[in-house]
């Protein structure tokens, strides 16, 4: 088995690319067992639209997402005997007012929605990772007369954010943890204190009701020499009992584990010894591996595949890197 958590079409996204049904079609093709699925949540205001969504309505994106969570369970069930699709979503932080409106989503979607990616892509409600530019006018904006007091006050302003989305919502998987420094990556957050602090705070916060942290294979193709999140984040969340999972975090067919040979070095050089998976589950208020809140459960994955199986069947697919 082979899994991912993270993933979007160009179908409903419009930053990606092909299909929904082309990218299960390509999950399956290269042997994933349980391949999640996770569009983005419609924004809430039209100051939080991205440029490419210029063109569109508010009522546009919540059309489309409707329609994502039919096709997504109508892909779920066809191929059912295949692959094991979880339908899920990803979050936004970008003011308390979409939080309220993201709870209002997920009760109207009650018994589709089986899991979140907590994910958090802004900071004072403005976009962080669409291009360097964008960021680096946001990193201006915040207060300091130097630049690591600047960074200092964008960073904890993201994982405040970030502890804000976790305990109001408890996402199964959080998603690239420190997408915050995705132009910076030579950036140790262990030489900025009071972030350092919040970084500490925020993990003990998933891992105390069992969220999932994926080690997101995106960043590679993003430049980075590791996935995210980097190796001080990473080594901690480890050290803190966190459990991790695999995402390839793909926009199209094309990009459906994508890295994911970089990503199991990235594994085996961390000293992974257990990865988690999501699994259809029924809620329930507790049980061994605790809570299931929406429609999954988290278990671990047998052996390490990610030492040999799981690079063996890449060398079975053409080269993507």
């Amino acid at each position: 088995m082979t899994i991912s958590h993270h993933s979007h079409s160009g179908e409903f996204c419009c930053h990606a690319k092909g299909t929904l049904a082309e990218v299960v079609d390509e999950a399956i093709r290269q042997g994933f067992t349980t391949f999640g699925l996770s569009e983005h949540v419609p924004r809430y205001d039209e100051s939080h639209l991205y440029p490419e969504e210029s063109h569109l309505a508010l009522q546009d994106l919540a059309t489309t997402f409707d329609a994502y969570v039919v096709e997504a369970h109508r892909l779920k069930k066809l191929n059912a005997d295949r692959i094991t699709l979880l339908v899920g979503l990803e979050t936004e932080y970008i003011d308390s007012a979409g939080l309220d409106a993201l709870e209002a989503l997920l009760a109207r979607n009650r018994d589709s929605i089986e899991y979140l990616v907590g994910s958090v892509h802004h900071c004072d409600e403005l976009p962080i990772d669409f291009d360097k530019a964008g960021f680096d006018r946001v990193l201006t904006l915040q207060p300091g007369s130097e630049e690591h007091e600047r960074f200092t006050r964008l960073f904890s302003t993201y994982f405040d954010n970030q502890l804000a989305l976790i305990q109001r919502l408890e996402p199964e998987v959080i998603g690239h943890f420190d997408l915050c420094r995705l132009y910076y990556p030579e950036i140790d957050f262990r030489t900025f204190p009071d972030v350092w602090a919040k970084i500490e705070r925020n993990i003990d916060a998933a891992v105390s009701y069992g969220a999932l942290f994926e080690l997101n294979a995106s960043a590679f193709r993003k430049g980075w020499k590791t996935g995210y999140p980097g190796v001080e984040v990473f080594d901690t969340i480890l050290a803190k009992g966190g459990r991790f999972t695999l995402s390839d975090d793909s926009h199209g067919p094309h990009a459906v584990g994508l890295h994911y040979d970089k990503a199991y070095t990235y594994l085996r050089d961390r000293n992974v010894q257990q990865l988690w998976y999501l699994a259809p589950a029924a809620r329930s208020a507790g049980g061994e591996l605790g809570k299931v809140r929406r429609g999954v459960a988290a278990k671990p994955i047998a052996g390490k595949p990610w030492l040999d199986q799981w690079p063996a069947l890449l060398e079975q697919q053409p080269s993507k890197q």
